[in-house]
């Protein structure tokens, strides 16, 4: 089997040799060459024709942005994973060169000194988007749609988990809302501290809802989004006559924080079977086992579709373990929403 083939863009010598030095132990990846801006990236892109780049997003001549806009100018659909810093600053870049195409990305260890650390905590983050990209296909289960258990609920809350891909799906189904949704709207989306505060802000600025970054204490309002903090858990829990929200830094559960099964379980304690979960694009099975017990308490489950999914990760692990009741293309996610809040449900099924 042929290695996947990466390209490493970045203008310091340092990141270069530290991103390659931690790729190339791997046998099933091969770098096949470096460049030190966008300009010379795109000949390069040409010229080699990676399976993946790396991406730096600050750089002289031509940025990392400005980059990614021309490589999807040119119809190269070649995974693009950005290199980023944990600031306000460098979590806006990255969701600039999201929305601009780019596929997912990961941070730069800024704090550490040591470059053998600094190698090691570039593995762990890369290689697995890596092979989750540009993995070869695996055979899995066929989805199966579950059956609804009896006429569908007018669910009382919202809960939507995402991860690889997930902030240009989360804009996707939040922006193509047509009002705000008569009930809170709970959201877990993989991210680090301060992005999911810029996510918030640029969620809010799409649609109809009012979206913020939760914190402890939020009473969980009808026609409002809440966006659990990065590094943190969200959870709903019922307080005297109110539900409010509680962010803590429990255990990492399917190895994330904030997990997308601890915010689904705790919405079935407060909410019962009158939920409506929905489950994006993601790498790993999050959301899965959170899922049935949704399902299992009568609650609705849709999961977005493998064509439309940058890796059909939890919202396959949901559909091939009979747990969807609708499997859609991402556009439409919203119009599903709205009418099941509009009576007008559609059937079992997929793309239905």
């Amino acid at each position: 089997m042929a290695p996947i083939k990466v390209l490493v863009v970045d203008d310091s010598v340092v990141v270069r040799r530290i991103v390659t030095e931690a790729l190339a132990a791997d046998p099933s990846i091969e770098i096949v060459g470096v460049a030190q801006n966008g300009q010379i990236a795109l000949t390069k892109v040409a010229s080699l024709r990676p399976d993946l780049i790396t991406m730096d997003i600050e750089m002289p001549i031509m940025n990392g942005i400005e980059t990614v806009t021309e490589l999807r100018r040119r119809n190269v659909r070649t995974p693009i994973i950005m290199f980023s810093t944990l600031t306000s600053h460098g979590a806006s870049a990255t969701l600039d060169a999201l929305a601009a195409g780019a596929t997912d990305y990961v941070t730069k260890p800024t704090r550490v000194a040591d470059p053998a650390e600094a190698v090691g905590v570039i593995k762990q983050q890369l290689l697995p988007k890596i092979k989750a990209l540009v993995g070869r296909p695996r055979l899995t289960a066929p989805a199966r749609v579950a059956e609804p258990q009896g006429p569908v609920r007018r669910p009382r809350a919202v809960v939507i988990g995402s991860s690889t891909g997930g902030p240009e799906a989360l804009s996707k189904v939040i922006g193509a809302l047509p009002s705000a949704l008569p009930v809170p709207v709970l959201v877990t989306q993989h991210m680090p501290p301060v992005f999911t505060a810029q996510l918030a802000n640029r969620l809010d600025r799409l649609g109809p809802s009012h979206v913020v970054e939760a914190k402890e204490g939020d009473r969980l309002d009808p026609g409002r989004i809440y966006v659990a903090p990065g590094d943190y858990h969200l959870e709903a829990r019922n307080q005297g006559t109110l539900v409010k929200a509680v962010v803590h830094q429990g255990p990492q559960v399917n190895f994330c924080r904030p997990a997308v099964d601890v915010m689904f379980d705790s919405a079935v304690k407060v909410w019962g079977g009158d939920l409506l979960a929905v489950i994006l694009t993601g790498m790993g099975a999050d959301g899965r086992e959170g899922a049935r017990k949704i399902k299992d308490a009568g609650g609705r489950v849709i999961v977005q579709d493998e064509a439309t999914s940058v890796v059909w990760g939890m919202p396959g692990a949901a559909a091939t373990a009979g747990l969807a009741h609708q499997i859609l293309p991402i556009s439409e996610i919203a119009p599903a929403i709205a009418a099941i809040f509009a009576g007008r449900t559609a059937g079992v099924g997929v793309g239905r």
